[in-house]
């Protein structure tokens, strides 16, 4: 008996919004857990890039949500591991700031 298993393809959408959500996720808990402000240059760097970190933390778990219900919500997508990313990134600054 022959098996129709199919490995799950990742398209290049998926890698892209994994990556920004683990650029994003790291951005963020840097900037929680240093003190960015401590050499000018980086902090100016840091509050250049602030608005589109926060941006991102709002929009890729959507779009990856968006994208994981056409997918059927498999779990071999990276969309679901791109939402995993950010929450983690979220619950780990609360924490780190209470």
């Amino acid at each position: 008996m022959k098996e129709n298993i199919h490995p799950f393809i990742h398209t290049k959408t998926s890698k892209v919004i994994f990556i920004l959500s683990i650029i994003t996720s790291t951005y963020l808990v840097i900037g929680c857990t240093t003190n960015v402000y401590s050499n000018a240059f980086v902090g100016a760097v840091f509050e250049f890039f602030w608005v589109t970190a926060l941006l991102a933390t709002a929009v890729l778990p959507i779009i990856s949500l968006i994208f994981l219900m056409k997918t059927k919500f498999n779990f071999r997508s990276l969309y679901l591991y791109s939402i995993l990313v950010i929450i983690t990134a979220i619950v780990l600054i609360l924490f780190i700031n209470t």
